[in-house]
């Protein structure tokens, strides 16, 4: 590999029947090593649960403490018992990485100041559930249309839901990666659930903050519009290392290709989906 290129720590596709999954973490173009973790594990020829994290803590305790976030994660929902449904399987498993972070963070005196985000996502039979705490982004896109889902739990992105400071603002201030949540510095964390109907065509585009500091909403919908999610990622990374991110980049791209046969959204999630998207 010719001097000054990296290559990407960690990448998968699935192709199923139901879903187009694929995950892609590099380490960008001016960090020695990649902080960022990502993960995915398939259940079913419709049920998918995949995870982003975003270490803190130097660069030890930030590695050790995104891949265990999405080691823990993963397992958690394995060992869960299926009658649970996904949404609360998905939020006992982040809890669980969260008090295992935790618990290696006091036992380990180097790694005391450890910490992560983590957001996952699952999807079975069409139905999106998801967990999050930290500033990776969820993004969904439908037609030509994106509308983040997830909140950063960041002091600037605290700022600009009160209306104390712009988006744009926000991208360049110096507390944008200055977290008000995160796994594993309290025994409980506090974790925001997602849960809403897919339909077919729908795109969850999951990712870390080298990857959307760099890379506006609309970008990011048109970079990928027409690719699959192995193209998808790898344009996405491509595209935030051309501009010269500064930080470790982490991308995961999913794609419903079967119908789902949801009944509509409830009153509240499809008005909120009416403006977002305009029908």
């Amino acid at each position: 590999m010719p001097e000054g290129e990296s290559e990407p720590i960690l990448s998968d596709r699935v192709l199923d029947r139901a879903f187009d999954i694929f995950l892609l973490s590099d380490v960008g173009t001016d960090r020695a090593d990649n902080e960022d973790a990502c993960g995915h594990l398939v259940e079913g020829e419709d049920t998918v649960v995949f995870a982003v994290a975003d270490g803190m803590g130097g660069y030890e305790g930030g590695e050790v403490a995104s891949a265990m976030a999405v080691e823990i994660t993963l397992q958690a929902w394995r060992d869960s018992p299926f009658e649970w449904g996904a949404a609360k399987r998905l939020a006992r498993a982040a809890q669980q990485a969260n008090i295992e972070i935790h618990n290696r963070a006091l036992a380990v005196p180097e790694l005391r100041m450890m910490g992560t985000t983590l957001t996952a996502a699952a999807v079975d039979r069409g139905m999106l559930s998801a967990v999050h705490v930290g500033d990776c982004r969820l993004y969904l896109i439908r037609g030509d249309r994106i509308v983040q889902l997830t909140k950063d739990h960041t002091v600037t992105g605290e700022r600009v839901r009160m209306g104390l400071m712009s988006e744009d603002a926000a991208r360049f201030h110096p507390e944008r990666s200055v977290l008000t949540r995160n796994l594993g510095h309290d025994l409980i964390a506090s974790v925001d659930r997602i849960t809403m109907p897919l339909v077919r065509d729908d795109r969850i585009v999951l990712c870390s903050d080298g990857l959307y500091n760099v890379l506006r909403e609309a970008e990011i919908e048109s970079a990928i519009r027409g690719l699959d999610s192995e193209q998808a990622c790898r344009r996405l990374v491509d595209a935030a290392n051309d501009r010269g991110t500064a930080d470790n980049l982490t991308a995961a791209v999913f794609t419903m290709l079967a119908e789902t046969g949801h009944a509509p959204a409830p009153v509240g999630l499809r008005a909120r989906l009416r403006a977002l998207f305009g029908y």
